[in-house]
């Protein structure tokens, strides 16, 4: 199967970077993540995964479902699959060795040491042997595994130095099924890196070509493909080179690219920025473009009917499968004017194009969506125009909000596509009453509350809300139903706030929601108790509570309790025939509600006083009811 080189620090350089995707089907809890990359092979019905940080192997089916896992091989750096599919390979060069392991269990069948102190570090697999590179800067070089030989034999299997002083980096590996007797070889580490095509259907290499890295053809390499049927390599996923006579020459690009996988039928999968597009070969305008910000490596299904992308999310990097990779995706546009009457004639425009021709007469099929069919309505479908555009024209019963949605059906070469654009219709205005706007109620009073509709088409619905003022409640609806036949309806109140009270029409297809507010307003309960008197008594026609002078007053006023709030405690005395304000001071009401205040006794008699408790909106603590002056209550301070 097809093996796609994996450069290790590539991964490792977009790990540290925030990434996000959108790709096709979603996301899974069981879905395939691993941490630092270090392969990605695929079959075909499952694909296999290295995690380098944590030592693992995944296998995932087509989906991107994680199927299974093998534990133990730290330090994994690249993945390749044997030629019939039953073995895998891993490439951990912390433990210098190459582990096999059986492909459908993910069971260690063998461990082959690499005897070298750097690596091994790529791998693939082509002329019935594994082929792997080792060492660092200035003594990277080319080694095999023959699994036909057995170790117990006496004969080592493994074979070092098969590329010497021809590659001086560590080399990412690659084959193409289609020639399962070449090898790409790509070194890495240098400013510009040395390449190579060898024959190994042999077991020993023989080379095809080699490029010295001279800078004529790269400025330092980090992937490199085997280009199906036809004699050229592809490298930074971008630049394809031609093979011939041992030497290799510039053969043309793609736009742009970081990395690639070619598939068998030569379609490539392309690394791009943010996204990952498919290139038919040669062409300079891609089949087809997934939006997958943080991409770092992708692999091709054996029959091409999709890629598989790891990309960078916020929990590591996860197998996503990008579907329908040959088919393009048109570009569809919708144009409907921003505003419109109802019942008139409006005309919506709209234009399709792909960079992969459509069939002539497209038909592309029309849904308008209102309040009178929310579900959408079909309209007529419009024939596309040969330079692409279209258009219609409709006329909107309902008024709001009108949506026209435009889609295509695709086609064998074409995705679906839609799109869709709002117009705003116009609609007739209706009155809504709501009585009672700033009325005063004595706390707890009953108040009724009735909303009255004008004219309307089809809706007779009213809701009405209460919101009590103060950050404790909330906006609360308390009636909703139709207006009777004089377009009333009514709901009642407890005013123990001051409350704002709002009656809210939703619209209908022909005439606008409305909202009104009324603002009623509500008193507190206050009484006060007098105390430590020795009788009542009237002085000309007022009742006094009377005291000996030496006799401190106890007055104890109980007040509707709201968090931190005061009463206001006004005393006056009287003075020939005139009432004269001696003090006002504010004193906190417990969670009782009660706020006792001792007056103190004056010490001489014939004083005349009285006292009364208020809450004052806003000075008393808070917002929430009316100033409420509460009853004076009169003393009298005898011998």
């Amino acid at each position: 199967m097809r093996s796609t080189s994996t450069a290790t620090a590539l991964a490792v350089l977009f790990s540290s970077v925030a990434l996000s995707v959108v790709t096709a089907g979603p996301a899974s809890a069981a879905t395939a993540v691993v941490t630092t990359p270090a392969g990605v092979v695929a079959d075909s019905t499952r694909v296999f995964l290295g995690d380098n940080a944590s030592g693992k192997v995944l296998a995932a089916d087509h989906s991107g479902v994680l199927l299974d896992s093998a534990t133990g091989i730290p330090g994994i750096t690249d993945l390749a699959l044997s030629a019939d599919g039953s073995t895998l390979y891993a490439a951990t060069p912390e433990l210098h060795e190459i582990v096999a392991l059986d492909a459908a269990t993910l069971d260690v069948k063998a461990r082959y040491t690499v005897a070298t102190t750097d690596g091994p570090r790529h791998v693939a697999f082509a002329g019935g042997k594994v082929w792997f590179s080792y060492g660092d800067q200035w003594s990277g070089d080319l080694g095999s595994v023959d699994p036909a030989v057995d170790p117990a034999s006496g004969t080592d299997p493994v074979t070092l130095g098969q590329f010497s002083n021809k590659v001086w980096g560590q080399a990412l590996l690659d084959t193409d099924p289609s020639a399962p007797g070449l090898l790409a070889v790509g070194e890495t580490g240098l400013s510009t890196d040395s390449m190579a095509v060898l024959d190994v259907s042999t077991g020993t290499p023989q080379q095809v070509a080699w490029h010295n890295g001279d800078y004529s053809l790269n400025n330092g390499l980090g992937d490199i493909d085997l280009v199906p049927g036809a004699p050229q390599v592809l490298f930074n996923g971008k630049d394809r080179a031609k093979y011939a006579d041992g030497q290799f020459t510039l053969a043309g690009s793609y736009p742009s690219g970081q990395r690639a996988d070619i598939a068998a039928n030569g379609l490539v999968a392309q690394i791009t920025g943010g996204k990952v597009a498919v290139y038919r070969p040669n062409a300079t305008q891609p089949l087809r473009t997934y939006t997958a910000s943080g991409t770092v490596d992708v692999t091709w299904a054996p029959d091409a009917s999709r890629i598989f992308a790891l990309v960078g999310t916020s929990t590591g990097y996860t197998l996503k499968a990008l579907t329908d990779p040959t088919l393009n995706v048109p570009t569809l546009t919708v144009n409907a004017p921003s505003t419109a009457t109802r019942a008139k004639s409006l005309t919506v425009t709209g234009k399709i194009s792909a960079s992969v021709p459509l069939p002539a007469g497209v038909q592309l099929s029309v849904t308008r969506t209102d309040l009178e069919s929310p579900n959408g309505k079909a309209l007529p479908s419009v024939t596309v125009k040969a330079d692409g555009t279209y258009s219609f024209t409709n006329t909107p019963p309902a008024g709001g909000k009108v949506k026209y949605t435009v889609k295509y059906a695709g086609d064998t070469a074409h995705t679906a596509v839609s799109a869709a654009d709002t117009v705003d219709v116009s609609r007739a205005s209706t009155s809504l009453s709501l009585n009672n706007n700033g009325k005063l109620y004595s706390y707890g009073a009953d108040v009724k509350f009735t909303a009255h509709l004008g004219t309307t088409y089809k809706n007779r619905s009213v809701s009405i809300y209460a919101d009590p003022f103060g950050s404790d409640k909330g906006k609360k609806l308390i009636k909703t139903g139709t207006v009777n036949s004089d377009g009333n309806i009514s709901a009642w109140v407890d005013m123990t706030r001051d409350t704002a009270v709002t009656a809210v029409f939703s619209g209908d297809s022909r005439y606008k929601p409305k909202t009104v507010k009324s603002t009623a307003y509500a008193k507190v309960k206050i009484s006060t108790a007098v105390s430590k008197h020795y009788k009542t008594a009237k002085i000309g026609s007022t009742t006094y509570y009377w005291f000996h002078k030496s006799t401190d007053p106890l007055l104890t006023t109980t007040m509707t309790y709201y968090p931190g709030r005061q009463q206001r405690f006004d005393l006056q005395v009287y003075y020939q025939g005139t009432w004269y304000s001696s003090d006002s001071e504010y004193f906190p009401l417990g969670t009782s509600g009660k706020s006792a205040v001792s007056l103190g006794a004056p010490g001489e008699s014939g004083i005349r006083a009285r006292m009364r408790s208020v809450y004052v909106n806003g000075s008393s603590g808070d917002t929430v009811n009316s100033t409420t002056y509460g009853s004076w209550k009169y003393l009298y301070f005898s011998n």
